[in-house]
């Protein structure tokens, strides 16, 4: 397209996309003394910030770097030289010269002492505004400006046009669409060239067949291990906390296990989650409990020894799915149905129907190509003076404070390559 035929504002960089990542990459750049424009189709920068952690914002993890490393994927050498430049410590301690306290909580992960995602957000944006970083909301990219190979800006929905050499790319991935990710970054890469990896929903809850989880749902389950299972199968498994909903399963080590197999997901046939109720129990010690619990109680109703193995509500379900009597002795259970109970406890089983989507999903896997980005400075390898950073790209994570993380340090590795370029 012409440069001239509509009128043009001129900047340095122009960042597209006010979320973690953008606006990391606005400060980084901005810091390095470049005019930086940064756009926003929603009315307000950091929506999606604002819900995460349940509303409480999950800042990033302590966990060392090798750590933290095997929690990313598909390839985690990528975030190598992004981490060794921009890590965890590095966002806790700009929160707290911001004036933002954090707690570290179980599992290394980090919070806002006042438990407020809100606090976040409105720190990065008046970190942004002391900066002079020219902000404006509403405005939806359309299409990025490429010409000879080389980007010269971005043209709006609305037909204007925004001028830079340099161009950094943050419009996230499809997930929460609401908050402003519906994948607008996608169209505009394939359009100009780029390879974009199939994205899916991860991080997301996941739909079972049947009506067991329905009479279940609101129960929460901690230390258990659920495993996923394909044609016989083991693919993986996590150990950690879960819950039952109306549609199916969900929780932290399920949304995990979402992301680990996203790929399989799509075509779930033949896909089972198997809950370990008794992980640090094997069959033998499990058995030997049960006998113990007979001989030493057995006058009990059968219903009152289980409640020592259960959560009160799984109880009933539990006996009726193994067609055991609650109410007799607990010394009258025969060997049979105490092995049934016991297979139970170990592999109580779910067929998968699918995952919920991308409306529920809290992070968006694939996208663009890491091999077409220079790893030490989130450029394009394809057009010259592109950078990209956060979800955008084929770089994902597990929960626990990790893809915030990798917004924040991929957004300031290409906000300072891009000011020094």
């Amino acid at each position: 397209m012409d440069p001239s035929q509509n009128k043009r504002t001129t900047f340095d960089i122009i960042v597209v996309g006010a979320g973690a990542s953008g606006m990391m990459a606005s400060l980084a750049a901005a810091g390095k003394g470049a005019s930086v424009l940064l756009l926003e189709k929603m009315e307000r920068p950091g929506r999606k910030i604002n819900i995460t952690g349940k509303g409480r914002c999950n800042i990033t993890n302590t966990a060392p770097l090798s750590a933290f490393l095997e929690k990313t994927g598909p390839d985690p050498k990528f975030l190598r030289n992004v981490f060794s430049r921009y890590f965890s410590q590095h966002i806790i301690d700009f929160l707290n010269q911001q004036g933002v306290d954090t707690v570290e909580e179980r599992g290394g992960r980090v919070f806002p002492v006042s438990n407020r995602a809100t606090d976040v957000t409105e720190t990065l944006i008046n970190a942004l505004r002391k900066e002079g970083v020219t902000i404006i909301s509403r405005c939806r990219v359309s299409g990025i400006l490429v010409e000879n190979g080389c980007i010269f800006g971005v043209e709006t929905a609305d037909g204007e046009q925004y001028t830079a050499q340099r161009v950094i790319l943050t419009t996230g991935g499809a997930s929460y669409p609401g908050t402003g990710s519906s994948g607008d970054g996608y169209q505009m890469l394939r359009q100009a060239g780029h390879h974009i990896t199939p994205i899916l929903p991860a991080l997301v809850p996941l739909n079972t067949k049947g009506d067991l989880a329905e009479k279940l749902q609101g129960v929460s389950l901690k230390n258990v291990t659920a495993s996923v299972w394909m044609g016989g199968k083991k693919l993986g498994e996590e150990f950690g906390e879960m819950l039952f909903a109306h549609f199916g399963l969900t929780g932290p080590i399920i949304l995990t296990l979402s992301r680990r197999f996203a790929v399989e997901l799509t075509k779930p046939e033949g896909m089972s989650v198997h809950i370990d109720l008794k992980p640090a129990l094997d069959h033998k010690r499990l058995d030997e409990r049960l006998l113990r619990e007979i001989n030493e109680n057995g006058a009990r109703q059968v219903q009152n020894m289980v409640r020592t193995l259960l959560p009160a509500s799984m109880v009933e379900l539990c006996l009726n799915q193994l067609d055991i009597d609650p109410f007799k002795p607990a010394h009258q259970l025969k060997g049979d149905e105490r092995k049934r109970l016991r297979n139970w406890l170990k592999e109580f089983c779910f067929d998968v129907k699918g995952v919920r989507g991308f409306s529920e999903a809290i992070i968006t896997k694939g996208g663009v190509s890491t091999r077409e980005i220079d790893p030490k400075t989130m450029a394009s390898k394809k057009i010259k003076g592109l950078f990209f950073a956060g979800e955008l790209m084929d770089v994902d994570a597990d929960t626990g404070g990790y893809n915030l993380q990798i917004a924040f340090s991929t957004g300031w590795v290409a906000g300072e390559a891009a000011a020094i370029m």
